[in-house]
């Protein structure tokens, strides 16, 4: 078996554990049309990665009161998140202005902005910024604050403050998840204070989400998807959020 389908059987262990909550391996190798010792493996190494704890005979995902770390989560959907990277950079120009919000989906756009020239970014991720080196004429501004070193971003009031100043092209942002009824959802105040004022330092506000982010749970609601202009998503958005989408105007693209 090739990385890349070892890869795509992990995420789909991940979605299976957003949708369901806590499944067995049995349940789980019967879903996917393995056997128990693969799905155990998997269960290992995702467990290793703090992705997700295994418990009974089973896993669920780490706790929904606080997101995975940023190395393993960059591990989930790896292509699937390159995939959005490249089409969110196709649609954006050279010389274009772009507020980039954190985390691995956002890092992954901004590695695909890499080829472009003249840009003017402002962010709050150390790892945006780590992408765009290369970019030629890039100028970036960093948001100040508290650094927070387990994802390498700044998520405090100087973050919102930084970004209230700026009138930008686009505001290119993710989210913890996704709600049934099109709920944005995260996992604090200080994320969820950050991507307001990335969101509304856009003219364009786009939401970036691989499928594990759809219908996944986590603690605090603070807005819907009626507040976007785009959606990039990985996979298929079930059939009510893309009613949803569609009654308040909001635009998706499926990478």
């Amino acid at each position: 078996m090739s990385q890349s389908d070892l890869d795509r059987r992990r995420d789909r262990i991940v979605t299976l554990l957003s949708t369901y909550g806590e499944l067995s391996a049995q349940a789980m190798s019967d879903m996917l049309g393995v056997t128990v010792q693969t799905l155990r493996a998997d269960l290992r190494a995702l467990d290793d990665a703090r992705v997700v704890r295994r418990r009974h005979g089973g896993a669920s995902l780490v706790s929904v009161s606080e997101n995975i770390s940023y190395h393993p989560r960059q591990a989930v959907s790896k292509t699937e998140k390159a995939r959005i990277g490249a089409v969110v950079a196709g649609l954006l120009p050279d010389g274009a202005t772009v507020a980039l919000g954190t985390g691995t989906t956002v890092e992954a756009v901004a590695r695909a902005l890499a080829g472009h020239e003249k840009l003017t970014v402002a962010t709050n991720s150390l790892h945006a910024v780590m992408a765009l080196q290369a970019a030629p004429g890039a100028t970036v501004f960093l948001a100040g604050g508290k650094l927070r070193m387990r994802d390498l971003d700044l998520i405090g009031a100087e973050s919102a403050e930084f970004f209230a100043s700026m009138r930008l092209d686009h505001a290119v942002f993710s989210v913890g998840g996704i709600s049934e009824d099109g709920a944005l959802l995260d996992f604090n105040l200080d994320e969820i204070r950050a991507r307001k004022a990335i969101s509304a330092a856009g003219a364009q506000r786009i939401l970036v989400v691989d499928h594990v982010k759809v219908h996944r749970p986590a603690p605090h609601a603070w807005g819907t998807i009626a507040d976007v202009d785009l959606i990039v998503c990985g996979g298929h958005l079930p059939e009510p959020l893309r009613d949803k989408a569609a009654r308040t105007g909001t635009r998706i693209i499926e990478a």
